[in-house]
């Protein structure tokens, strides 16, 4: 095995890589560019207060989102702070845009949930929550929007065990909320942090105390609010759950931060307290078992390919999160999935949209390589011996369209479009058999309104888009005879890979077809399926 600087273990040490997930106006844009702003990475943390609002946030850098407000695809940021590497991967909180973030939350070692006071565990913070269960990596909470009024902090706690199944430690505690929102109490450094109406809070303003019952606070935020925080406090420490570093590691136990993300209010501390509980690098699993990323030479996926990146020049990004080793800018790998080597000669780092090239970078981090049109989604890099790692874990279709150019002259350009924009994973393409129809499948119908204006916008084309109704996708693996049998039928399609799939407009026609063709098998998703099969 190829021997490793103890430089590089240091390196890779300082790594925290991260996904933000919330549902939509929670806050999370706003908490980014905090984070940023904090981080040195943006001179001042843009006010990202609605769709009507002129700004437009750091990590939103496509047209349409700028447009509409609204996050559609994963962005990789990266910067320094307090000699810790940081690596946000902040996904779209849209729902319609889950399969891009599911496949984010495979390159990151833990992930931060924002959840809005007011409203509470939503329905896309559940769906996304299922993800990082499942892969069980740890779990952060940010409870936003501090100074408005919400529920009852207590209610929230007793939302994420009952709605999300997972136990909570509030780190901190608020003392009042919305108009009466005075600050929040520190339970673990037994301090109170203030919060001034129209403040800045770029500096934490604090006064030591000896526990919650110290008279000092009184004075500060008034008896009522005292007496209520004593009562609360007493409560949390009698039927709370303890602090245990274990099950927060296993993502069986969140700590719960307060604090308003648009005020600056409990950024900082929330900051400070993640990296000294988030995990370091850990190990990924492959075919051939766990891989260090400390004592294996270089090596990566692709989670995410993104194309005109850069309008001017139309290029292509593959974002490689690295999982073991060192990256160096020119070096040679093995790409796993063709079996040759191949010279990763001008490798990126991103503030969303802009970047720079990097000379060197480490396990935790993620990187962009230009793509000349060799990755994929689910690509393995490495260096020495050859493995793969796990499949990349998608969703199947909900919503179906047939597509078509509206100009026959610009069929290049359409099937340029449509060929480099269905590579980014979060559109899927199929074919009909004999008549060679495009098809295509996404997961929530605002994907059709941003593939077609993307394609407007960055290829020159008009479509046409003729709604489906069907409503869910099988791929059919089984006695070849039986398939050959079905490709006849105008509901059975081909997907990219020439792989067989049958769509339905509902479940009981699924079962319909189930019952009447036993020798196959109708597979959710084309995980684990070979391509090419006939």
């Amino acid at each position: 095995m190829t021997q490793i600087d103890p430089k590089w273990q240091e390196e890779i040490a300082k790594r925290r890589t991260f996904a933000i997930i919330s549902h939509p106006d929670a806050g999370k844009t706003t908490m980014t560019e905090k984070l940023l702003y904090y981080g040195g990475a943006i001179r001042e943390a843009g006010m990202v207060k609605g769709r009507k609002n002129s700004k437009h946030a750091t990590s939103d850098w496509m047209e349409i989102e700028k447009k509409r407000g609204i996050s559609v695809t994963s962005s990789a940021m990266d910067f320094v702070y307090k000699d810790h590497h940081i690596n946000i991967l902040d996904t779209p909180g849209h729902q319609d845009f889950s399969e891009d973030t599911y496949r984010t939350l495979t390159a990151a070692d833990a992930a931060v949930m924002i959840i809005d006071v007011a409203k509470g565990v939503e329905a896309q913070t559940i769906k996304l929550f299922k993800v990082c269960r499942m892969r069980g990596i740890p779990i952060f909470t940010f409870i936003n929007k501090l100074d408005r009024h919400g529920k009852d902090p207590f209610e929230l706690l007793e939302e994420l065990e009952r709605v999300l199944g997972i136990r909570s430690y509030p780190m901190n505690w608020p003392i009042g909320m919305g108009s009466y929102f005075n600050g929040v109490y520190d339970r673990v450094k037994s301090r109170v942090e203030l919060y001034e109406e129209g403040g800045n809070h770029e500096e934490i303003k604090f006064f030591e105390v000896n526990g919650p019952e110290d008279p000092l606070i009184g004075q500060r935020v008034g008896e009522d609010l005292w007496q209520q925080l004593q009562d609360e406090i007493s409560l949390l420490d009698v039927a709370g759950d303890s602090f245990d570093p274990e099950l927060i590691s296993k993502g069986e136990l969140t700590p719960v931060f307060f604090g308003s993300a648009i005020n600056n209010f409990g950024v900082q501390t929330f900051l400070d307290n993640f990296l000294a509980m988030a995990p370091a690098p850990s190990p990924k699993k492959s075919n051939i078992g766990p891989i260090d990323p400390y004592t294996r030479p270089f090596s990566g996926f692709v989670f995410k390919i993104q194309a005109n990146m850069n309008p001017a020049h139309r290029d292509r990004v593959a974002f490689l999160r690295i999982c073991s080793g060192r990256f160096e800018r020119g070096m040679t790998v093995k790409h796993v999935r063709l079996n040759r080597e191949i010279k990763l000669a001008q490798p990126l780092q991103f503030m969303a949209q802009d970047r720079e090239i990097v000379e060197e970078s480490f396990a935790g981090d993620v990187i962009g390589l230009f793509d000349p049109g060799i990755f994929q989604i689910g690509d393995t890099l490495c260096v020495g011996e050859s493995f793969e790692y796990e499949e990349m874990p998608h969703f199947s279709p909900e919503f179906f369209s047939k597509v078509t150019v509206k100009d026959a002259m610009k069929h290049k350009q359409f099937q340029k479009g449509i060929m480099q924009l269905t590579e980014e994973g979060t559109v899927q393409l199929f074919r009909t058999s004999p008549m060679d129809e495009l098809i295509l499948g996404v997961v929530g119908v605002l994907q059709f309104e941003v593939l077609e204006y993307r394609l407007k916008a960055e290829y020159g084309v008009d479509i046409s888009l003729q709604r489906l109704p069907y409503q869910i996708a099988r791929w059919l693996e089984g006695d070849k005879a039986t398939i050959n049998t079905l490709m006849n039928r105008s509901q059975t399609v081909k997907d990219r890979y020439e792989r067989p799939v049958m769509l339905f407009e509902s479940e009981y026609q699924l079962r319909m077809a189930q019952e009447k063709y036993p020798s196959i098998t109708f597979h959710e998703s084309s995980l684990g399926l070979k391509a090419n099969q006939d």
